[in-house]
């Protein structure tokens, strides 16, 4: 048997052996496609040939919809304290250096003025430990917390390294905090392989982490795939790169959309959803608390 179709009466088999699941046996997927079964690598490897070219059509496809399938949120997610959405503009959200947690600003002012108040020692909002005082001890916080494979941490080392123009560095730990799954890593690599910085050019490296970076909910990474796409000559995959990337609060998407469609390459009802989605997560990130710290006098955490 060279093939396997899953009815509802059909148990699973092997697709080389024909061999069925039970017992001690064990059928696996393979991870390619996630059709074919085969109870050993023995068989995964003997039915390659004869697999090969439809288990690429159906990994191309499964990539397409992974790549265009709506992300439930960004990639910084909500705020672990009051649980709303964390806004995209860098001004409203604070990184603690003590947790590497990002929290947003409305969150780190109340946690401020409440300690000012009660003449309280200044810790973290999240992880209630002491705010490191100097630098030293902000990279011995974040160092410790690398070496515990923390991406956000390994990420923050890394931007450190480039910023002192170390892009061996920055290369290293970029690359390992991306394959923790780290979608801004995936974004900053995506960059380097641009502009040949510490590596060099390469469109395919660059083009493979902007996908993980966009899938994972990377708007900036989401939108430079819409302008990729748009280069090519692939407007309709680039105008649903923009929708996407407005849906998560991006202005730059939104103007790639008004300029498209100006020229008809997308439907009124189609920029009018974007839009109205494009709003919606701004409202989403808004809150009376973090209303009141855009208005206040406020010092971030050092």
């Amino acid at each position: 048997m060279n093939s396997v179709t899953e009815g509802v009466d059909e148990e699973p088999r092997c697709a080389s052996c024909g061999i069925t699941q039970g017992g001690d046996i064990k059928l696996m997927k393979c991870t390619a496609c996630k059709l074919a079964q085969y109870c050993s690598v023995a068989c995964q490897k003997e039915h390659r040939p004869k697999h090969k070219r439809e288990c690429k059509r159906r990994a191309a496809e499964l990539r397409e919809e992974l790549l265009f399938k709506q992300p439930e949120s960004t990639h910084i997610g909500d705020c672990p304290i009051c649980l709303l959405p964390l806004s995209n503009n860098h001004d409203k959200k604070t990184t603690m250096v003590c947790c590497v947690q990002v929290v947003c600003r409305g969150c780190a002012l109340a946690n401020d003025q409440r300690e000012i108040r009660e003449s309280l020692e200044r810790k973290c909002p999240f992880c209630r430990h002491p705010i490191p005082k100097s630098q030293a001890d902000i990279d011995k916080s974040i160092k410790k917390r690398a070496e515990m494979n923390c991406p956000a941490a390994l990420r923050m080392i890394g931007t450190e390294c480039y910023t002192k123009g170390d892009f061996g560095g920055a290369f290293k730990y970029y690359t390992k905090a991306a394959g923790l799954k780290d979608a801004q890593a995936h974004y900053e690599l995506s960059n380097m392989y641009y502009a040949g910085i510490g590596v060099e050019k390469n469109k395919k490296m660059e083009n493979h982490h902007l996908e993980e970076a966009a899938i994972a909910g990377q708007w900036e990474a989401r939108y430079n795939l819409g302008i990729n796409e748009g280069d090519k000559g692939n407007i309709e995959r680039a105008v649903k790169h923009y929708i996407i990337a407005a849906s998560h609060g991006d202005d730059d998407a939104v103007d790639a959309l008004r300029k498209g469609y100006r020229v008809g390459q997308i439907s009124k009802e189609d920029f009018a959803a974007a839009l109205r989605a494009h709003q919606a997560a701004i409202d989403a990130t808004k809150s009376p608390q973090r209303e009141a710290a855009d208005s206040a006098q406020y010092i971030e955490f050092k």
